[in-house]
């Protein structure tokens, strides 16, 4: 079979099945621009900061974690602190956790 003859076959299909390639193409990038708006965020703890007890303090808050858990936690960044938040509620732990002294990154 030929080049041609597949380019006239693949156009029968299309017109008898009523298809085309191209609405292919428009639906990845339709699905590209959904997952551009993001729903669940993920809140990284970037860096302690000077004040690191009090980010110990409020990452324990946040999380329910332990002393020692929440110091790991803490001088281990870049590390999460929570995941799959709302949008709300992951602005809200960054402004808490900057308030405290910390560097939050929102994912």
């Amino acid at each position: 079979m030929s080049v041609l003859d597949l380019a006239d076959l693949v156009k029968e299909l299309e017109d008898k099945f009523g298809v085309s390639a191209a609405p292919v193409a428009v639906a990845g990038a339709a699905a590209g621009a959904a997952a551009e708006e993001q729903t669940e965020f993920t809140v990284v703890l970037a860096d302690a900061g000077a004040k690191k007890i009090n980010v110990i303090k409020e990452v324990r808050g946040i999380t329910g974690l332990g002393l020692k858990e929440a110091k790991e936690l803490v001088e281990g960044a870049p590390k999460p602190v929570k995941e799959g938040v709302e949008k709300e509620e992951a602005e809200e732990l960054k402004k808490k956790l900057e308030a405290a002294g910390a560097k939050v990154e929102l994912k």
